[in-house]
């Protein structure tokens, strides 16, 4: 078991793994592994992830779109090509302006 929800030793576009959803989040774990994880989210405008913290960094990469990242009370709106860290135990929250498509790597240890 590789712990791949993707293909390997291929090119693939990360961008076609999702699709929005009128009204929802999509995810989709790319690889999940003890030491860290890699999903792919779509966001439709206007939907998000409520403020929580989490114990590891979180690395952001903005794949379509414009994002809103509200990270310790602070507002970031990357864009495409764009990529932010959101540091661990600072709350933050994801807003979807407009729709947009995110990967999120988070490593533990």
């Amino acid at each position: 078991m590789s712990g791949a929800n993707v293909p390997l030793a291929e090119v693939i576009k990360l961008e076609e793994l999702v699709s929005h959803q009128s009204g929802a989040v999509i995810s989709k774990t790319l690889i999940k592994k003890e030491k860290g994880n890699i999903t792919l989210f779509a966001f439709a405008e206007g939907q998000g992830l409520s403020e929580h913290t989490a114990p590891f960094d979180a690395f952001v990469q903005i794949l379509e779109g414009e994002a809103e990242l509200i990270i310790g009370g602070k507002s970031l709106f990357p864009k495409a090509g764009e990529t932010v860290v959101m540091p661990a135990g600072i709350p933050h929250a994801v807003k979807a302006p407009r729709p947009f498509k995110m990967l999120l790597t988070m490593i533990r240890g």
